[in-house]
């Protein structure tokens, strides 16, 4: 029996789009070898989010753990002490009483980092340990017990001021940056995973977000975050001899948010030619999307997801597997 590699195409479900002559851009763009080498095509139920997705999806049940505590995992940041606390921290900018999210932030993220960096001395007496990732993201811990319930991306909420003195290294950021800042969200602490199936043999892991690679970590599977989308799929591919492998491309959602549908459309081609190089005997394969993300709005979109595969099942195209039964169901039938 073959070993399977799961493909997360992170977002890719969208809304039609007028700049495409109300098409999606996963219906416009070329993918050939996707296409014709997933030929079944089936359904499951998206969820809001994509740590809430991956934990129902590998373990069958939705997480206990809260977004940056998974976070701070898979960037190998110090979680399990029960005294520490987990906060995501994202670009956005303060201001006329609302919290307004930044995604297109080239031009500002090592200036905001920076800034961050200049002001942590205002946590010295938390032990903080922080680490960026894309686009000037972080994830912080602390040996702080506040739990703040914050406003989350992507959609732009009513400004809800940060207690302590994670609130003060917010706001004095933002009064030297025209109110942008690293404004903290998904904050809790380390709980309870659910083990993975067991069906699955001997997973990797690669992505370039700790958000999966902390639901992976946590439920035990190797991970490398590999930040570099072309460098992701040899990786991938000699972990596939080892045993299964999941291959996450979070850039699909990253160009929605920034309401692109062009390079959304353009990095799933990429994506297609990609597997076509590195993957063209594999007999096992599985797209899924956690979620929509709409080029539109720059939201995501809660809604029935795709889920295609080399795997035949029996069941009719367009069926609906439940999101606990997915992966079951079709390792079931693997070759």
């Amino acid at each position: 029996m073959s070993n399977t590699l799961f493909v997360l195409l992170d977002g890719a479900e969208d809304d039609p789009n007028p700049l495409m002559d109300g098409k999606k851009p996963i219906d416009v763009a070329e993918m050939p070898f996707m296409r014709e080498k997933a030929p079944h095509r089936l359904k499951t139920t998206g969820r809001g989010y994509t740590q809430l997705f991956l934990n129902e999806f590998f373990t069958g049940h939705p997480p206990d753990i809260p977004r940056a505590a998974l976070e701070a995992m898979g960037l190998g940041l110090p979680i399990s002490d029960p005294a520490r606390t987990a906060y995501r921290l994202s670009p956005a900018r303060i201001g006329d009483g609302m919290v307004r999210w930044c995604y297109d932030t080239a031009s500002i993220k090592d200036e905001l980092e920076e800034r961050i960096m200049s002001h942590l001395d205002i946590l010295a007496d938390y032990d903080p340990a922080i680490q960026f990732f894309i686009e000037g993201r972080a994830v912080l811990t602390m040996r702080c017990d506040d739990v703040p319930d914050l406003p989350a991306p992507p959609v732009d909420a009513p400004y809800v001021e940060v207690p302590g003195a994670l609130g003060e290294l917010v706001r004095t950021v933002a009064s030297e940056m025209d109110g942008v800042t690293g404004y903290p969200w998904g904050c809790g602490k380390f709980g309870r995973q659910y083990p993975g199936f067991d069906c699955i043999r001997n997973m990797t892991a690669v992505s370039d977000s700790p958000t999966s690679m902390g639901v992976c970590a946590s439920i035990g599977y190797e991970t490398h975050v590999i930040y570099d989308l072309e460098e992701r799929f040899p990786l991938a591919r000699e972990a596939l001899d080892r045993g299964d492998v999941f291959l996450h491309v979070d850039e699909v959602d990253e160009y929605s948010h920034q309401k692109d549908p062009f390079k959304k459309k353009a990095v799933l081609e990429r994506t297609d030619e990609l597997m076509e190089e590195y993957f063209p005997d594999v007999e096992n394969i599985i797209y899924f999307v956690d979620h929509g993300t709409s080029c539109v709005t720059g939201e995501h979109i809660l809604m029935d997801v795709p889920l295609w595969t080399s795997i035949d099942t029996g069941l009719p195209d367009g069926s609906m597997i439940p999101l606990p039964e997915v992966v079951k169901t079709l390792l079931r039938h693997r070759r």
